[in-house]
């Protein structure tokens, strides 16, 4: 059955045109074109203006399987972690463009057995390092000390918690899941995460945890910082809501609970022209485990490189061909274009 909660008020003057058929004899119902959706809006193809994140999946091994994951991470995608060797031209990379924020995404991206060597080697680069961080890794006995690492590199934790409640947190991330993340969050108020004055950021992000759009994120952050500081004494910089991509994990339980063409039409109705000029890859470049280059990390697990003959990995990285790069699109991207926008820093008008 649908899941329904108040959703944010479409900003559309009027509804998108019906959904065509499928001319694949299926039958479903399919959405408008991203593309014609810009068109319509006079937006015209997405652009970059430059990079300002450089944003770096180190590998989709983790040690939780969340049914929201659009990386479809879990314990199983071991051999899928990047090499020393590829970290290396990364940092090249990076020298290049000159003090990008470097933001590393998993899977965990703690359990790349390179990870504090990088964190390292970045930071004397004289960059903003974040980590996005499920919390539960940094109880795990093989990461002792994780946590007070971060903190001495003074690296931006972004941690996932998708509600103050402990029952919606482990239906959509395991059995024992929240009570492990209210210890980890406890642990990093104590070396002064989140703590103000203290220079440690920590926020979190919030999923839907069914087939409907982020509520207001403002809204909602005073209501996770009010819950979360009465219940459990924790403190936290900024809420960031983003939109659940119909990609692996979260499209199969679409199509299983058959939300799939509802969703899809959620998505394409809530169209914003503003969210879509403020869309978070026409400021970044993000680089997968294998070195291929991407638009976004959305893209990177669909397969989809950058193109319009921008170079196609690492070691070829060239920062005036990818900093005014057309971005590549398709029908996942009304996800960060819907309502108020989603990014990896929440919501983007």
């Amino acid at each position: 059955m649908d899941q329904t909660l108040p959703s944010i008020p479409q900003p559309r003057e009027a509804p998108p045109e019906p959904l065509p058929v499928l001319n694949n004899g299926s039958g479903k119902p399919a959405v408008k074109q991203f593309d014609k959706s810009l068109q319509d809006a006079n937006v015209g193809a997405l652009t970059a203006t430059g990079i300002e994140t450089f944003q770096i999946n180190v590998g989709r091994f983790c040690n939780q399987t969340c049914k929201h994951c659009h990386v479809d991470a879990g314990p199983d995608r071991i051999d899928e972690t990047m090499s020393r060797e590829t970290f290396e031209l990364c940092l090249e990379a990076i020298r290049r463009v000159g003090r990008p924020a470097v933001d590393l995404t998993g899977g965990a991206p703690e359990l790349n057995p390179n990870f504090r060597w990088f964190v390292e080697a970045a930071g004397q680069l004289g960059c903003h390092l974040i980590d996005r961080c499920n919390l539960t890794v940094l109880l795990l006995s093989s990461q002792r000390g994780l946590a007070e690492f971060l903190a001495c590199h003074r690296v931006e934790v972004v941690a996932s918690l998708p509600y103050f409640l402990g029952q919606r947190t482990d239906a959509q991330r395991g059995d024992g899941v929240f009570e492990k993340s209210i210890r980890a969050l406890r642990k990093l108020n104590s070396l002064g995460y989140g703590v103000p004055g203290s220079g440690l950021t920590l926020n979190l992000v919030y999923n839907p945890t069914g087939a409907f759009l982020p509520p207001d994120q403002t809204a909602l952050e005073v209501d996770f910082k009010r819950e979360l500081r009465s219940r459990h004494g924790i403190e936290f910089n900024s809420l960031y809501t983003i939109t659940n991509m119909p990609i692996h994990r979260f499209l199969d339980f679409l199509v299983r609970s058959g939300n799939y063409e509802r969703y899809m039409e959620r998505l394409v109705n809530a169209f914003n022209p503003a969210a879509a000029g403020g869309v978070m890859c026409r400021k970044m470049v993000s680089v997968g485990w294998d070195g291929r280059l991407h638009d976004c990390d959305f893209n990177l697990v669909l397969g989809l490189e950058v193109g319009f003959g921008s170079p196609r990995h690492i070691r070829d990285f060239s920062p005036a061909l990818l900093s005014g790069r057309r971005i590549v699109t398709g029908q996942h991207c009304y996800g960060c274009t819907a309502g108020s926008g989603s990014s990896c820093g929440g919501s983007t008008v």
